[in-house]
């Protein structure tokens, strides 16, 4: 009898009706949240946001020595021409994900970085800005929200080599878009 009964419990489990009873429907993307990883030295102290990691690029160099942190400005200036801007990278932010962490795969050399928040406004906690020998300069927005424009996010007019950017922000409106733009 007990083999009976374990028989007919495989052969519905095989069957195709029985994993239709078993599929969950989702809406929306699955999103897992995890707190913010930063490597020992980081300069900011307050406690950082649990956000979405965006799969992307494999960095080349990891943050080796934190440069003093540099408070973020909000400047607006205007986009220069696309001859002066040899790197551009965006991401677009939905409301829906909350923080979001992204990373930017820059690898050229040039004099600075500006930031370009469109399609709405955008919530950013920090970028992180990787030079090619280590040194990383984390410019502390302190959470706060930001209209659309272009900002000057980091001026280094040694006209440095950038391996990468790394964000933590968040749309403020449905979408926002944020750019970051290399300067010539």
């Amino acid at each position: 009898m007990k083999q009976t009964i374990a028989i007919a419990l495989l052969i519905l489990s095989l069957s195709p009706e029985a994993g239709a009873a078993r599929v969950v429907v989702r809406r929306g993307p699955r999103v897992t949240r995890v707190r913010v990883n930063v490597h020992p030295g980081f300069p900011i102290r307050r406690t950082l946001p649990e956000v979405v990691v965006r799969p992307g690029v494999a960095v080349r160099v990891a943050p080796r020595v934190y440069l003093a942190p540099v408070a973020f400005t909000a400047v607006v200036v205007s986009l220069p021409g696309a001859a002066m801007r040899p790197w551009t990278g965006s991401e677009t932010l939905d409301r829906e994900e909350g923080w979001t962490d992204f990373t930017m795969n820059i690898d050229r050399r040039g004099t600075g970085l500006l930031l370009d928040i469109d399609r709405g406004s955008a919530q950013i906690s920090f970028a992180e800005v990787v030079f090619e020998n280590g040194d990383a300069q984390v410019v502390d927005f302190n959470d706060r929200v930001h209209a659309s424009g272009v900002y000057s996010l980091l001026d280094f007019k040694d006209g440095r080599k950038v391996d990468h950017v790394r964000v933590v922000a968040k749309a403020d409106t449905r979408e926002s878009v944020v750019r970051v733009h290399l300067l010539g």
